[in-house]
């Protein structure tokens, strides 16, 4: 039997679980894994300079492309504590990131050794497992089980904590005969989609709620099939964006208080059976009136989880299902009630649908100076077009980019949903340029996102990971100033400060391009709204040319209130700014504006 170091098993595994990158920090504790993963080779690491940073790499790198594992590695004590925040990210929003922290001798864990932190129990509610490994004989079936439990049921990240003796101990291993377990997801029976399609069949105003889960299941081909085969309108949640293409006669539009559509708003308030699919009933989705949303309509709920069913609200029947599993026997049923024409005619309905698509808009051309955000994502609309991978966090102008921006392809809007940190951004865009160097990533950030983990572009510049980022700059947090109004305080969200170094800049305070600039990045300011569209073009060239990230920040006006309930409720969302009345006002919206 062949004899290496647990570490050395450890890569082994990774690489024949199909991982090829990885994102880190190396440290004194985790120096032997590092030997193994230089020695072994086979596996690309991408040095983050902030393990934060790297655990949000891994997340993007996941999200971007189906079957993807993104893996992390740090040290001992705080490098586990920076990775919480990515473990939170990952298991709010079901994605599988493996995190490999090394950890002080296991003799001198009660001892509160240097950086000796018990990560596995700081870990645990944010990780489907957690394990110190103190025997290293145990390294391969952790490692084995931590695959087996990421893509098992519901996905998520597991944590493997591994102390330096453990590392460095020599055990029996054959790489060649590994085989990963088996992956276990629960599938939907015939009779329980015969059930939920009766439901729908019985509906004369039927809908579709489109989850994270189609996506995380590869599965959109599918949905947008059963779609067509019922005619049903399709509304995608923000993490299912994306399954159904925004010009598809079936897409409904975004439902929610505040990255809704006011057409898909209108039609879900239309409806009266929901079928949703991989979602799990996000507030940011129904708003806190639970009343509003469920009232006059039926539901049927499909998760992996079963634990998410009834969680939120108890549907009218629910079926536990990985949301392929489901989909194929939809389809399947679908099809024959069609060939024996018992499917209802929904061409009324459709029509509908469309008609507010074509009407109920918001505006987004304005030429006012400083900028008004709304142009920013018109122009983005036309400089960027079908092929974009976006990558965004929290704040208002990743609310505004889901009113305006257009998604057609699964994978193309990577979006923190559940836990939205600041600093998400730019990590989690060169995480999903990695994956996938041929599709164009475009990253958007308000300019404190953007602030807090900027040292992350750093990483594009050694690494040569090109991508663009949209920096909007208003100087504020737009949305907590926001959410502050109804509170009638505007207290410590304000960012302004005249910059000694840089008095062109007015209040704007940070001077983005220089710091961009001294971090190895290109960067490119606008304040006029005509020049967005040749900038857009222009930092396109540049990432292409030098191969490093390229940064165009669009100074704002200071204040703008975007679109969304101040009651939590889908009914009663406020329209702060005019609204489309004629087609020159939203030139890019997905159909002309029927005035």
């Amino acid at each position: 039997m062949p004899r290496m170091t647990a570490a050395r098993a450890a890569v082994e595994i990774l690489k024949r679980e199909g991982v090829t990158n990885a994102f880190g920090v190396p440290g004194a504790a985790i120096n032997p894994f590092y030997k193994a993963l230089k020695e072994s080779g086979g596996v690309d690491h991408t040095l983050a300079r902030h393990v934060e940073g790297a655990s949000h790499m891994a997340e993007g790198y996941t999200r971007a492309k189906a079957g993807n594992i993104g893996v992390c590695i740090g040290t001992s004590g705080p490098a586990g504590t920076d990775m919480i925040t990515g473990l939170y990210s990952a298991i709010g929003d079901s994605i599988p990131i493996l995190c490999i922290t090394g950890q002080a001798p296991t003799d001198k864990l009660h001892k509160e050794d240097f950086q000796a932190v018990d990560i596995a129990s700081i870990a645990k509610p944010v990780a489907k497992k957690a394990t110190t490994v103190l025997e290293a004989a145990q390294v391969p079936g952790v490692f084995a089980e931590a695959f087996h439990l990421m893509r098992s049921g519901r996905p998520g990240p597991v944590l493997i904590d591994l102390p330096i003796d453990v590392q460095l101990t020599e055990i029996e291993f054959d790489p060649e005969t590994y085989e990963p377990l088996p992956v276990y997801k629960p599938a939907a029976t015939r009779a329980q989609i015969e059930k939920a399609i009766k439901f729908l069949v019985e509906s004369e105003r039927p809908l579709i709620i489109a989850g994270g889960g189609i996506i995380n299941a590869d599965a959109t081909d599918l949905l947008v099939e059963f779609a067509e085969i019922t005619n049903t309108p399709v509304v995608p949640t923000l993490m299912g964006w994306g399954a159904i293409p925004d010009d598809h006669e079936l897409n409904a539009g975004m439902v929610g208080q505040q990255t809704g559509h006011r057409y898909g708003n209108a039609t879900f308030l239309e409806s009266d059976f929901v079928l949703g699919i991989g979602n799990r009933w996000a507030n940011r989705h129904t708003g806190y009136k639970l009343d509003v949303y469920r009232e006059g309509r039926k539901f049927v709920h499909v998760d992996v989880e079963p634990t998410q069913i009834g969680k939120i609200f108890a549907p009218d029947y629910g079926i536990t299902s990985d949301a392929k599993a489901a989909l194929q026997l939809f389809v399947e049923v679908a099809k024959e009630l069609k060939a024996k024409g018992e499917l209802p005619d929904r061409s009324a309905w459709v029509a509908s649908h469309l008609e507010r698509k074509a009407t109920l808009q918001r505006r987004t051309h304005f030429d006012n100076i400083p900028i008004k955000p709304q142009r920013v994502y018109e122009e983005m609309n036309k400089a960027f077009g079908r092929d974009a991978r976006y990558v965004s966090t929290i704040g208002l102008s990743q609310i505004a980019a889901a009113q305006m921006l257009h998604v057609y392809k699964p994978r193309h809007w990577i979006n923190c949903g559940q836990a939205g940190p600041l600093g998400w951004t730019i990590p989690a865009a060169l995480g999903a340029a990695k994956a996938d160097p041929e599709t164009p990533v475009v990253a958007l950030s308000g300019d404190y996102d953007f602030q807090f983990l900027i040292e992350e572009l750093a990483v594009g510049a050694q690494h040569k990971i090109p991508y663009v980022h949209v920096l909007v700059n208003n100087a504020y947090l737009g949305l907590i100033r926001q959410a502050q109004i109804a509170l009638d305080i505007n207290f410590e969200v304000n960012l302004e400060f005249e910059n000694i170094n840089a008095p062109e800049l007015g209040v704007y305070g940070v001077d983005h391009i220089k710091v961009a600039e001294g971090l190895g990045c290109k960067a490119v300011r606008v304040t006029d709204p005509s020049q967005l569209g040749e900038a857009l073009e222009h930092a396109k060239k540049l990432a292409e040319e030098h191969q490093v990230p390229v940064v165009v920040e669009a100074i704002l006006e200071r204040i703008t209130n975007i679109a969304m309930s101040k009651t939590a409720d889908i009914s009663d969302v406020t329209e702060f700014e005019e609204i489309a009345t004629e087609p020159g006002h939203a030139p890019t919206a997905i159909l002309p504006l029927k005035a």
